[in-house]
């Protein structure tokens, strides 16, 4: 039985790589690349039937004028402004989107974190669990006998009119900012190292800004910043300072990115106004961090959970493959842009 070869441009980590190579069903032949030189991209997708391409990375007519097998892009994402698509159309391939289950989930869990630090849910949930007696009488409730924050909090808020940075900005992001929008931030800015286009802006409800305006102008601070050397606990005391009194700070990027030490100290000295955090520099979680001892104290608002944002599910790379067979076996490719 012949293969059918799969060109798949890639940014994982070769563990990743190695997890998707595994997940690839049978009859395929599969070349994965990582920022490959032009060179050997025009010679691996001379002979591809099928281009995956994951969540960014432009692919012009050039690059799809070299490959005259070519029946399908696939896009693992949601982002397709970089893909030349009327030159895809006129070549007969088609142009598939594809969501990215662990991005989506990511997405929800930093609302819930913001959410949760606005409401400062740890206190808050602690407070009704104690049911304390606060000095009155509890009566049945109707429409007119209730008791509104009978425990007297002052500091209640949430996402509406508030000003939301996001640092790091690929396919999380995107999903993220799809989520705020019914929120009603007074805006939402975003720094990567390349802007996207005009439109894409408008789409999303985005506005770029540099990275210091971003932390200086921000009530909630959002990093989804990869590792690299350049970014190695780069978040850190000086940004934290930098950062408007009464601030949070949520985290879903990768580990090692935030100084978790400055953190603990920014939150406990009162200038930064809670935390949320998914990664971890060392993981599993060490006892000894500073943030575990914050967590424990409902009222210092720090929400901690055991890098689980991107969701327990089964089948979250299955995406990767889907289209794919599905085009072999001649039915309809999901989530077809043309």
């Amino acid at each position: 039985m012949s293969e059918h070869k799969v060109l798949f441009l890639t940014e994982r980590s070769p563990r990743h790589q190695e997890e998707a190579l595994n997940a690839a069903p049978a009859g395929l032949r599969v070349v994965m690349l990582r920022q490959p030189k032009e060179k050997v991209l025009l010679r691996e997708i001379a002979d591809a039937e099928f281009l995956v391409s994951e969540r960014a990375g432009e692919i012009d007519g050039e690059l799809i004028a070299a490959a005259p097998n070519l029946r399908l892009i696939q896009r693992l994402g949601s982002l397709v402004y970089d893909i030349d698509l009327g030159a895809a159309q006129r070549a007969g391939a088609m142009v598939c989107l594809w969501p990215v289950l662990g991005c989506v989930m990511v997405a929800e869990h930093m609302v819930m974190q913001m959410l949760a630090l606005a409401k400062h849910l740890p206190e808050v949930s602690a407070i009704a669990q104690s049911a304390a007696d606060w000095g009155r009488p509890a009566r049945r409730t109707d429409e007119n006998v209730f008791a509104y924050n009978w425990s007297g909090r002052t500091h209640i808020g949430g996402l509406f009119g508030q000003t939301i940075g996001i640092l790091g900005f690929g396919e999380i992001g995107a999903e993220l900012a799809r989520r705020l929008r019914g929120f009603a931030p007074r805006g939402v800015l975003y720094h990567k190292r390349r802007p996207l286009p005009a439109h894409v802006e408008a789409e999303l409800g985005i506005t770029y800004a540099t990275r210091q305006e971003i932390v200086a102008a921000s009530d909630f601070l959002c990093v989804l910043l990869p590792y690299m050397t350049e970014t190695d606990l780069s978040v850190n005391e000086a940004t934290f300072a930098a950062m408007k009194r009464g601030a949070f700070v949520v985290h879903c990027g990768s580990g090692s990115v935030i100084d978790e030490d400055a953190l603990a100290e920014s939150v406990a000295s009162g200038h930064l106004a809670g935390a949320a955090l998914d990664t971890f520099e060392w993981e599993p979680l060490r006892a000894d961090n500073p943030l575990v001892a914050l967590a424990r104290d409902p009222s210092a608002n720090v929400l901690l959970t055991p890098h689980t944002a991107a969701s327990t599910l089964p089948g979250g790379r299955l995406g990767d493959w889907t289209n794919i067979q599905r085009v072999m076996a001649g039915e309809e490719p999901l989530y077809r842009v043309v």
